[in-house]
């Protein structure tokens, strides 16, 4: 996943966009950056690293302007890699562009190829360079216009938000695959991948914005616009967002992130005949659910992993060394609760399986006689070409090993998963079929194109 937001003022907006990294940077944490619009030209600064390593007070008192666009990345498409941090920026036919980009196209190498016959060199392996110069091919002054022809032309799933001359735009793909809110704070817009940034900013969450929406601001006025009628009944938002990454605080296409992980976990207790002594929870992402099993079960809610607030989330780290690393600093048990216990370990989710097996013999080597893994998804299965970094079948543990085997490979005593039609009911009656499960049941609502890496 990766973070974009976007604020249009009547003030300089280098601090806000940099508070609002902040409030993002569980979204992305291989690189950052930001561009803000002086008046003349866009001006922007982007490295590799966390936000408060990557910006200090001189390179905000060097960006000064009123609208401006901001970025946290993991790479999903193009690799680790600082030529492709964002935004991009660019200027044509005496026009400024900057954009940044939450999502994966399906047919970038495609397009790309299209491109470089037209004489076109990339400075990156990133998709979002694709829609840049896609979005550049059609600019002529009328961005909108511009947008709906590009929109034409790109598959998969899209956030953007763009920044010209003139005006500060967000577009969300017709599918509406990944996040993207509009909030208001007095005369200032803001567009956000998560609640958080809008709010932390002081300003309102006013809605998401529509599959295929186009919403504009210039002159202190927003309007929107619609690339086609049809996106009303296109609607799939990633149902992974609520899993796993979206903050807590998190409300996105009316589904509250909270409540569906404490649901989810109520959900998962039933049936559940284990005895056990206590219910322990994976953090973050797995405490609401655990709360929610505990509620359910009767069983107590105990913490018994200590989290290192300094280190970031191991699934979103860009190397297999690396995310196993993260896993042995980020969780320490505590081996004089768990000591001769029977325990309910509850997580959200198991994607390549490594993170679950060293989480078990750690628990294991701290004393714990029973480890019952519960989680609150259904097994991942297939790959997503809308944005998470799950490229291969093969590197997903699901895909390749039944429930038994992969109770063996991780070394629990027992495993158990949310059915996908039970999870689908903690959305909530009527949201069910606005989500996208491909990751689960292999039902992608866009096909890929690109045939690199497909399985």
């Amino acid at each position: 996943m990766c973070g974009i937001l976007g604020i249009y003022s009547n003030k300089n907006v280098s601090k806000e966009l940099y508070y609002g990294l902040y409030a993002m940077q569980h979204r992305g944490q291989e690189s950052c950056g930001m561009a803000v619009h002086d008046g003349k030209e866009i001006n922007y600064k982007k490295d590799m690293g966390l936000v408060g390593d990557v910006f200090k007070t001189h390179d905000l008192e060097e960006l000064p302007g009123t609208k401006g666009i901001a970025h946290v990345r993991y790479s999903t498409a193009g690799g680790s890699h600082m030529y492709n941090c964002q935004p991009l920026v660019g200027t044509l036919r005496k026009r400024n562009l900057g954009l940044v980009h939450n999502g994966n196209l399906v047919n970038a190498n495609y397009l790309k190829e299209m491109l470089e016959e037209d004489g076109i060199m990339f400075s990156s392996k990133s998709d979002t360079e694709v829609i840049l110069y896609m979005l550049a091919r059609y600019y002529t002054g009328d961005i909108v216009e511009a947008l709906k022809l590009t929109m034409d032309q790109i598959k998969g799933a899209y956030s953007l938000v763009i920044l010209t001359d003139d005006e500060l735009v967000a577009v969300r793909d017709p599918h509406g695959f990944r996040p993207l809110l509009l909030g208001k704070k007095d005369d200032e817009y803001i567009f956000a991948s998560e609640d958080c940034e809008i709010e932390i900013l002081g300003g309102k969450v006013i809605r998401d914005l529509e599959p295929g929406e186009i919403a504009v601001v210039k002159d202190g006025e927003l309007k929107s616009y619609n690339f086609s009628n049809k996106c009303k009944t296109m609607k799939k938002s990633c149902i992974f967002e609520h899993v796993y990454f979206a903050r807590n605080d998190a409300t996105i296409d009316k589904v509250n992130v909270y409540e569906f992980r404490v649901k989810s976990g109520e959900i998962l207790s039933q049936d559940d005949d284990v005895k056990a002594d206590m219910v322990v929870p994976v953090p973050d992402s797995g405490w609401a659910a655990a709360i929610g099993y505990s509620n359910a079960s009767g069983l107590p809610l105990t913490e018994a992993l200590v989290k290192n607030r300094y280190v970031g989330r191991t699934f979103i780290k860009p190397t297999q060394e690396e995310r196993e690393l993260g896993v042995k600093i980020k969780l320490n048990p505590l081996s004089r609760v768990l000591q001769g216990k029977s325990i309910i370990l509850v997580d959200d989710s198991i994607v390549r399986g490594t993170t679950s097996k060293q989480l078990v013999k750690s628990l294991r080597d701290a004393g714990a006689s029973e480890i019952h893994l519960r989680i609150t998804s259904p097994p991942v299965k297939y790959s997503c070409y809308y944005g998470i970094d799950t490229p291969n079948r093969s590197k997903l543990i699901a895909a390749t090993k039944s429930i038994e085997e992969m109770k063996e490979y991780i070394g629990c005593d027992s495993l158990k998963f949310l059915d996908i039609d039970k999870m689908m009911s903690a959305v909530g009656e009527g949201n069910e079929f606005k989500f996208c499960k491909a990751c689960f049941d292999g039902n992608y609502p866009v096909k890929k194109i690109d045939k690199e890496d497909e399985e």
